[in-house]
């Protein structure tokens, strides 16, 4: 496959994930969650959990997440 293909396939996969990603929920509260690319976790504000994306999977287990603390949650007020 040429190059050019190549990154537009990628491209492409990028956007259905994260098109995926929107579409989940959490599954405590089953709240919508918020993307954190740079962290690669999904966050939950009402349950104050942040879900880790391991190898493009979401982890969505409470044993997976962790705790939000007063930093994050100040970070997400920023967005």
């Amino acid at each position: 496959m040429p190059s050019d293909a190549r990154d537009v396939q990628a491209v492409a996969e990028q956007a259905t994930d994260v098109k995926l990603l929107e579409l989940l929920v959490c599954p405590l509260t089953k709240m919508p969650l918020v993307y954190d690319r740079a962290a690669q976790e999904l966050i939950s504000r009402t349950a104050g959990l942040a879900y880790p994306i391991r190898h493009g999977v979401p982890l969505m287990t409470e044993d997976a997440a962790r705790r939000l603390d007063d930093a994050d949650f100040e970070k997400l007020a920023r967005r």
